[in-house]
């Protein structure tokens, strides 16, 4: 599982790295990896002390990802491989948001990260950064369905229900970031 997220990480991280300037017109920055921990052991953000378990992030004040093992363990024993990926995608997204002008980012700034999660994944791919197995697209599919507004830490319209999030994300995948931006 460890090498699968540094792999998500080097994927997105090239991913954006060759793109980001060429789509935006700036320089890209890439925000810090803070990597895992367990549950409240994760690293402050923004004056919160603890960080929330079984959940991934994207700090924007300190401008860094970080997640639970708990929860990658979680998925990717129960769903497979590319729920890391796809985790990491997402949160890694809400990093793009952030480097973005406002009039850039959609309201539906979760929906908006799983459509950058599904253009920076299937972009990867197609640029060799990244291989897909076999089964790894249905396990795409059945992550953003378990990771739908199901938890108690978030409001049911935060992330979007499950076919919510697999449309976003597959619009992603299918147009490009470009048909990601507001």
């Amino acid at each position: 599982m460890k090498t699968d997220e540094q792999d998500a990480v080097n994927a997105v991280d090239s991913f954006w790295r060759r793109h980001f300037a060429e789509l935006f017109g700036q320089p890209y920055r890439s925000p810090r990896v803070a990597g895992s921990y367990v549950g409240t052991d994760g690293p402050p953000c923004g004056g919160e002390p603890e960080s929330v378990p079984f959940n991934a992030v994207y700090c924007r004040p300190g401008d860094f990802v970080a997640w639970d093992d708990n929860l990658m363990a979680a998925g990717y024993s129960q769903i497979g491989d590319a729920w890391v990926y796809l985790i990491i995608a997402h949160e890694w997204g809400h990093a793009i948001q952030a480097r973005l002008r406002a009039d850039q980012v959609s309201v539906a700034a979760e929906l908006q990260a799983d459509c950058f999660a599904g253009a920076t994944l299937f972009g990867a791919a197609e640029r060799g950064l990244l291989r897909f197995e076999r089964g790894d697209t249905q396990e795409l599919q059945e992550t953003l369905a378990a990771v739908a507004d199901d938890y108690p830490w978030t409001n049911e319209s935060d992330h979007g229900d499950a076919r919510e999030r697999i449309s976003a994300f597959n619009q992603g995948a299918q147009g490009g970031v470009r048909a990601c931006l507001a």
